[in-house]
């Protein structure tokens, strides 16, 4: 008879550095999650990590993260008006992603921003873009 395998309590820390930032302005606005469906805004993850920082030091780690897959989505909100500003559709703002994906028309899928977090320390370092 084999025996069930023991639930692990291993967790992960995640280090995330911001680049390529056109000005200090403002605030970063971040979202961490594992949820697909939720990518990028995490609106429908109520277990996401969303985090604010100011654009003039835009580092920051999580702890205690489980391993597994997750996404990152960012926007530059340089007014710090708490959304991305788009002007005909085109942001405005710089935004990013986990793993910096190629950017088509809109943002890009889960599986393209996915990467997995081990059961050790993990970064994820990420390029801000801007269109206008």
């Amino acid at each position: 008879m084999l025996a069930a395998a023991a639930p692990t309590n291993e967790t992960a820390s995640l280090q995330i550095e911001i680049i390529a930032l056109r000005s200090q302005k403002g605030v970063i606005q971040l979202c961490l999650t594992r949820e697909p469906r939720a990518f990028p805004d995490c609106s429908k993850d109520p277990a996401s990590l969303r985090r604010t920082l100011p654009a003039s030091n835009p580092r920051i780690r999580f702890t205690g993260l489980a391993p597994g897959i997750y996404a990152i989505a960012v926007i530059h909100d340089a007014n710090d008006n708490a959304r991305l500003d788009t002007m005909m559709g085109i942001p405005r703002e710089g935004f990013g992603f986990s793993r910096n994906p190629a950017i088509g028309f809109g943002p890009p899928s889960f599986a393209a921003a996915r990467f997995e977090l081990g059961a050790s320390a993990g970064m994820q370092q990420i390029r801000m873009r801007y269109l206008l």
